[in-house]
């Protein structure tokens, strides 16, 4: 089963009470069913990724949620024109940024995800993103399942539909947009496969890994080498550019799902189970640690005031 598919099995449990924990009820007419709820705990939703925006958390997930944090405590709603599930967010600076999810949803801000317009949706189409990327304001991509690529070069108000690689290879999962150096650009994807770009995502070839499972996050690193993990603890590093890799142990079998690099150089990753990987070295080796409670964390990202995880079932307040 695919990280997100699980994800989203484990929010069903969830949506009953974070319904019921909206601050208001709908008034007919008022299209509340194409925003998202507002809710009184908004720290307990469920997430599925998260990034910065400049200093600021921003945090997405179920029924078109999205939370923002400028010191990675106290959580703000943000106001989202969908209730559709989104399941990546990216921004270029502090102000401006781009979610996607399920229905080909894309959603941007200008105000540092404080309030999102909708760009893209197609309801009824079986269009499901998974990551999307810009490069600068105007041009970004957006990757989701079963080879689903689209591009944009107007920051985001349209939005077309492109193959990155033929073949098989160009139609499996495309799961985690992961940028790295000087152009270098890398789609982890299922099965092993991660998709390399050189330019910034013009021209796209698909690198084979001996790993069966799939890749459902990934980081460049600020010395130029790569990671990739997921599925089963699988983790594989690249010192040349991404052109081969190979696997590092990490100690565990549970499946990762997100990578944030420190100040210091160390390197963290999280995943299912509570397992949380440790490297001081550039990801040579790993130190495996397991939360005693097993929480099932979903993404991670760095505030002012440390680091901030996230599970299904909302923000992890014991680190």
């Amino acid at each position: 089963m695919q990280f997100k598919a699980l994800a989203l099995s484990l929010a069903v449990a969830f949506a009953v009470p974070l319904i019921a924990a909206t601050a208001s009820s709908p008034a007919a007419g008022t299209g509340y069913f194409n925003r998202a709820p507002q809710l009184v705990n908004p720290e307990k939703a469920p997430i599925y990724a998260a990034t910065r925006a400049g200093q600021r958390i921003v945090a997405v997930g179920d029924y078109g949620l999205i939370n923002w944090s400028d010191d990675g405590k106290v959580f703000r709603q943000a106001s989202v024109p969908t209730r559709t599930p989104l399941t990546s967010v990216f921004f270029i600076d502090e102000r401006r940024g781009w979610a996607v999810g399920h229905d080909g949803t894309v959603i941007g801000s200008s105000d540092g995800g404080e309030t999102w317009q909708m760009l893209r949706e197609k309801h009824g189409q079986d269009q499901v993103l998974m990551s999307v990327w810009f490069e600068n304001a105007e041009h970004g991509l957006a990757v989701g399942q079963f080879g689903l690529a689209l591009e944009t070069r107007d920051g985001g108000k349209t939005w077309a539909e492109r193959t990155l690689v033929d073949g098989e290879a160009g139609e499996r999962h495309l799961l985690q947009l992961v940028p790295g150096d000087k152009g270098l650009l890398f789609v982890a994807a299922e099965a092993g496969t991660i998709l390399r770009s050189e330019d910034a995502g013009a021209h796209w070839a698909a690198v084979q890994t001996d790993n069966k499972g799939s890749f459902w996050t990934g980081a460049g690193l600020a010395d130029g080498s790569l990671l990739m993990a997921g599925m089963r603890g699988h983790v594989y590093r690249s010192t040349d550019r991404g052109l081969h890799w190979h696997e590092v142990a990490s100690g565990t079998q549970q499946s990762l799902t997100g990578i944030v690099q420190r100040g210091d150089g160390s390197i963290r990753l999280v995943g299912l189970g509570g397992a949380s990987l440790s490297s001081k070295d550039g990801g040579q080796h790993f130190e495996l640690a397991t939360r005693p409670d097993r929480a099932g964390m979903t993404a991670i990202s760095r505030s002012t005031a440390g680091e901030v995880v996230f599970t299904a079932s909302g923000q992890l307040l014991k680190e």
